[in-house]
């Protein structure tokens, strides 16, 4: 009998008050959360209970001085974080505790054989977060500290990260510059925010060559992100070879996304996960935990959500 797919996800993500009018709210979870829940299949996913990561992981990625930064702003009721888009309330830096720990515990489920594959349907988002500074609604990068974790908790020396946000993870990116341990591959609008992800940003030192941007310009639709997959992205796993893929899955990159200027459908992000699956299944072992990042349509989110389970599951076709 083939493992479950688990969905990390606690209730406790939408004390994340982001204020009236903020495009990161907590309506993203909850609309994805009932779209998934109305989808026949959903009853053979595995839920994962979610606690806080330990401050030690995160501080593996974020300097200590950053950290305790960003948890007296929180406790002291200051309304943004370093940057007046990182908006938080009293909860936030507990929440995106939590949302590392969600990431962390589905990298127990996967290496442990409980689960083949993993999805948290969590917030903050992450991917922006640099060493020692919040920016582009993240507070802690949740898929960095999740590679870290899974090499020192778990012992695996080589991890993919595909990023297909439409906004490209700079701290990321960054987090990695150096480290040819970790591949870190982008598909995203350029130019466009936060600035970063040019082709010729290809890692530094050690890590050069570790780093794959596929910059696309607006407008882009499914056929230039198919391309860029069969051309570069799996030609990159296929020499990489790593021993756990993990996607940094922002769905902001639809047609209908009000925050992006590409033009995905829906189906795409399910083809694309069809691939990348594909890939761990070849050099992988099955093992790929996916991220929410970022997504702000509502209803498109929700639908690219389902779809991205549903193809992790099995329970859909791409």
């Amino acid at each position: 009998m083939p493992m479950p797919t688990a969905l990390a996800y606690d209730r406790r993500f939408l004390d994340h008050d982001t204020g009236i009018g903020h495009p990161e709210r907590p309506a993203r979870l909850t609309s994805a959360l009932a779209q998934l829940a109305a989808a026949p299949w959903f009853e053979r996913v595995h839920r994962v209970q979610v606690e806080p990561a330990d401050l030690a992981w995160i501080e593996t990625i974020h300097h200590l001085d950053y950290i305790r930064r960003a948890a007296d702003a929180c406790r002291a009721g200051k309304s943004f974080l370093d940057t007046p888009d990182v908006m938080i309330s009293a909860r936030s830096f507990d929440v995106a505790t939590l949302a590392v720990g969600a990431a962390l515990a589905l990298a127990d489920e996967v290496i442990a054989g409980r689960c083949s594959n993993g999805f948290a349907l969590l917030r903050p988002p992450g991917h922006h977060a640099e060493s020692d500074g919040a920016l582009g609604f993240c507070l802690f990068n949740n898929v960095a500290i999740l590679a870290r974790y899974l090499q020192r908790q778990h012992g695996l020396d080589k991890i993919a990260i595909i990023d297909w946000d439409v906004h490209h993870g700079n701290g990321t990116q960054h987090s990695f510059d150096e480290d040819p341990a970790v591949l870190y591959v982008s598909l995203h609008q350029y130019p466009y925010y936060p600035g970063t992800g040019s082709a010729g940003e290809i890692g530094t030192g050690r890590g050069r060559g570790a780093t794959l941007n596929c910059p696309m310009p607006a407008g882009a639709t499914d056929s230039a992100y198919e391309l860029a997959f069969n051309e570069q992205v799996l030609p990159r796993l296929a020499l990489y070879k790593p021993e756990a893929i993990l996607i940094s899955a922002g769905f902001d990159a639809h047609r209908d996304d009000p925050l992006g200027d590409v033009q995905l459908s829906t189906g795409c992000y399910g083809w694309m996960t069809a691939r990348v699956m594909e890939a761990a299944e070849r050099h992988a072992g099955n093992r790929i935990i996916s991220l929410l990042e970022g997504g702000y349509h509502l209803a498109r989110t929700a639908e690219c959500v389902e779809r991205h389970v549903g193809v992790l599951a099995g329970a859909l076709r791409d």
